[in-house]
C-alpha cells in the first residue's frame, strides 16, 4: 500500500486496478488482441475480406500445426515444461539468460502490466501519435496521464521530444515498426532514448512487427546491456498465431518481477507447442517476410498509381490518405464486404489497412476503386 501511495495512487485508483485484475477480460482494453474491441466487428459475412486487425492470414506454419495436433490429447495436464521450452529456445537465440525472459499468452498482458508497474497518477506514460492505443487506454484507466508525441515528418518516433515530454515520466512506449503506420524508428535513436530518458523511467519497446521489417531492427542488445528496457514479443504476427496465444517479455529480472506481480497463470500448451516449434523452423521468417512484403508493395504501388498518399510501411499494415473523413471509407468498404482498419484522431483522413493474401488484396483494390469513384 505504501508503494502505491508514493506513486500517487488513490484508493479509487486501487479499486480500478483490482477490477482490472479480477475482471480483466471484461475491460475495454485488456484482452488481446488488445484492441480486439476496436477492431472487432459483428455480423460479418462469411465471404468478407478481413484486413482490419493486422492478422496473418497464413496462420501457423505446418510444423506448428502438427505440434498443436500432437499435444491436444495431453490437454488434461498442465505441462509447465512446454512454457519452459519456449523460454529456453528464446534464451539461446537472443543471447540472454533465461531469467531475463517471461512467457505470456501474447504480448498484451505484459504491455498492460508494464503500465501498472511503471506508470501512475504522478508518473505519465509517453507514447507516439499515432500509436498503438492499448497502453494509453490502460494508463488512463488507472488515472495516469498520457502524453502523446506526434511522429516526425519521416514517420519515425521523435525520441528527443519523448525524452523531454516530462521529467516525471514513468514509462515510454515505442512500437517498432510502429502501429498503425508500419514505419521504423532507427535503432540508434532507440538506443539514444534508452540512455537519455528521464531518470527512473522504463522504456518499453514493442517488437510485435519487427520480424516482418528485418533482423537488423531488434533492440535485444539493450536488454543484454541491462538497460531500463523491457522488450515485448508476440507470435501473433509473422508466426500467424493470433488465436493460439503466445508471447514474451524480455528484460532485467528486477523489471520482469515488477510485471509479474500484476498477474500470472498457466500458459496454453497448444500455444506453447506451436511457439517452440515455430522458433526452430529456420525458413519461416524469411519466407513470410518475402510473401508479406511482396503483397504489401503490390498494393502500395496500386494506391500511389491512383494518386493516393501512402505511408512507407515495412510492416504488415499501412496507412493511406483517402482525402476525406476516414470513417466514411471504412463504412463504405464494408458494404463491399471488405473490412479495413480504423482511424486515428491525429490523422482523420487516413485509414489503416492490414496486408492480407494476394487474393484478398486484389479484392481490396477492386472495392477501393469502386468506393473512391
Amino acid at each position: 500500500m505504501k508503494d502505491f501511495l508514493q506513486r500517487g495512487f488513490t484508493r479509487r485508483n486501487l479499486g480500478q486496478i483490482a477490477t482490472m485484475i479480477a475482471g480483466a477480460s471484461a475491460l475495454p482494453f485488456y484482452n488481446e488482441p488488445a484492441l480486439a474491441q476496436l477492431s472487432r466487428v459483428a455480423d460479418v459475412p462469411p465471404d468478407a475480406v478481413m484486413i482490419n486487425a493486422n492478422e496473418n492470414p497464413l496462420g501457423p506454419c505446418a510444423e506448428a500445426r502438427d505440434a498443436v495436433h500432437n499435444i491436444v490429447a495431453k490437454g488434461g495436464r498442465y505441462m509447465y515444461g512446454e512454457t519452459d521450452k519456449v523460454a529456453k529456445i528464446l534464451s539461446d537465440q537472443e543471447g540472454i539468460k533465461q531469467n531475463y525472459i517471461r512467457i505470456y499468452a501474447g504480448s498484451s498482458a505484459p504491455l498492460h502490466q508494464s503500465v501498472l508497474a511503471f506508470a501512475s497518477p504522478t508518473k505519465p506514460l509517453v507514447m507516439g501519435d499515432p500509436g498503438y492505443e492499448a497502453g494509453g487506454r490502460a494508463a488512463e484507466w488507472i488515472g495516469a496521464k498520457v502524453i502523446r508525441v506526434p511522429l516526425k515528418k519521416d514517420f519515425s518516433h521523435d525520441v528527443k521530444a519523448m525524452a523531454e515530454a516530462s521529467s516525471e515520466t514513468g514509462m515510454i512506449y515505442l512500437c517498432n515498426p510502429n502501429n498503425p503506420t508500419g514505419t521504423l524508428t532507427k535503432k540508434a535513436d532507440i538506443e539514444w532514448l534508452a540512455e537519455n530518458k528521464p531518470k527512473g523511467s522504463v522504456l518499453v519497446v514493442d517488437e510485435a512487427y519487427t520480424h516482418i521489417a528485418g533482423d537488423d531492427y531488434f533492440s535485444t542488445s539493450l536488454v543484454q546491456k541491462d538497460k531500463d528496457v523491457v522488450i515485448l514479443r508476440t507470435f501473433s504476427k509473422i508466426y500467424g498465431m493470433a488465436g493460439l496465444r503466445a508471447g514474451a517479455a524480455l528484460g532485467r529480472p528486477d523489471l520482469l518481477e515488477k510485471l509479474g506481480g500484476w498477474g500470472a497463470g498457466m500458459m496454453p500448451i497448444t500455444g506453447m507447442a506451436a511457439a517452440s516449434t515455430s522458433l526452430q523452423v529456420k525458413s519461416l521468417i524469411p519466407e513470410r517476410r518475402k510473401i508479406i512484403g511482396g503483397v504489401r508493395e503490390d498494393t502500395l504501388s496500386f494506391l500511389t498509381a491512383k494518386g493516393f498518399t501512402v505511408v512507407p510501411s515495412v510492416s504488415n499494415k499501412f496507412m493511406v490518405d483517402v482525402k476525406q473523413p476516414g470513417n466514411n471509407i471504412v463504412m463504405a468498404m464494408r458494404k463491399e464486404k471488405v473490412y479495413i482498419g480504423r482511424v486515428w484522431p491525429i490523422w482523420p483522413t487516413y485509414v489503416r489497412v492490414s496486408v492480407g493474401t494476394q487474393e484478398e488484396m486484389n479484392k481490396f483494390k477492386a472495392a477501393f476503386d469502386k468506393v473512391m469513384a
